[in-house]
């Protein structure tokens, strides 16, 4: 009999392949790099409805609201900033309450000497949730943002209504070995050194930002398969084609051991998918939204 992975995998890399042929020819004829070896500009994020700061265990968190309807809370990646978010906002907020919020330290946000920790954060989303008054939202996060969607899976199941888990890892050997040698990847993190001089409250400490998120990155998170299997709301766990940083091995891994989780690998794009191929991003997330299994 044809395992679980085995059957999904085969699945989504068949519908993938005819996707991924039509970027490859597309991109060739026009002698363009293919686009999970690209990282587009950083979009911009439409006029919100409301943004402010939180006072939040013990740090100020930048936040926005955009649209009305069920909230759904958009969780960026290390070093990022909600911007990133820009060309998924406007397609959501036609639909739903989108909240963007800027991880302690990161864009606009506070941080304070405590150390970085994905529960840290977690907590953070929650302490949001409360000052804002919102008892559940969906959670679309993104490589930090979709370990800090798994902790609040975990450990607050009550607040979160669903998960949108796109790049995450469950602990720190999940990430390649050979990621110091991506040019995309290198290329981010010199970006986000420029953007944090622009909007942190700190413009002048990014080197000890960046340590200290490193240090986060190489001993952190440690999700074990007990943990990913009482998680009860409804998961998609999201990987990329072309993943540069995450080992696909632990993207199934955290498929195998949440019970009901869905599994997509998009295709034709890397760990920057949302501003890679926004359009395909956007249609995942919305079918995602709209779930109901």
């Amino acid at each position: 009999m044809i395992e679980r992975t085995t059957l999904t995998v085969l699945v989504v890399l068949i519908i993938g392949a005819s996707v991924l042929a039509s970027v490859q020819s597309e991109s060739a004829s026009k002698g363009e790099k293919p686009r999970w070896l690209t990282l587009p500009a950083t979009p911009t994020l439409p006029r919100a409805v409301r943004s402010d700061y939180a006072p939040i265990n013990g740090v100020k968190l930048w936040y926005a609201f955009f649209g009305n309807g069920e909230p759904v809370f958009m969780l960026h990646g290390g070093l990022a900033n909600s911007n990133y978010w820009g060309n998924q906002v406007p397609v959501l907020a036609k639909h739903y309450q989108v909240i963007v919020m800027d991880s302690r330290g990161h864009g606009r946000s506070t941080r304070d000497q405590q150390a970085f920790s994905y529960h840290l954060m977690a907590t953070d989303v929650i302490g949001l949730m409360d000052f804002l008054k919102i008892e559940k939202a969906a959670i679309v996060g993104w490589s930090d943002g979709a370990n800090i969607c798994l902790d609040l899976a975990i450990n607050y199941p009550d607040r979160v209504s669903r998960g949108f888990v796109f790049a995450a890892n469950t602990n720190p050997s999940a990430v390649k070995d050979d990621l110091s040698k991506s040019d995309v990847f290198n290329a981010y993190v010199a970006r986000t050194e420029s953007e944090y001089r622009k909007l942190s409250p700190t413009p002048g400490e990014y080197k000890t930002f960046l340590d200290q998120i490193y240090k986060m990155w190489t001993t952190q998170p440690n999700f074990t398969a007990q943990q990913l299997g009482i998680i009860k709301v409804p998961v998609w766990i999201v990987g990329a084609d072309h993943e540069e940083a995450i080992k696909r091995e632990n993207t199934l891994f955290m498929f195998d051991n949440i019970p009901g989780a869905a599994l997509l690998i998009q295709a034709g794009v890397s760990h920057f998918s949302f501003i890679q191929a926004p359009l395909q991003f956007n249609d995942d997330v919305l079918h995602f939204l709209k779930d109901t299994r």
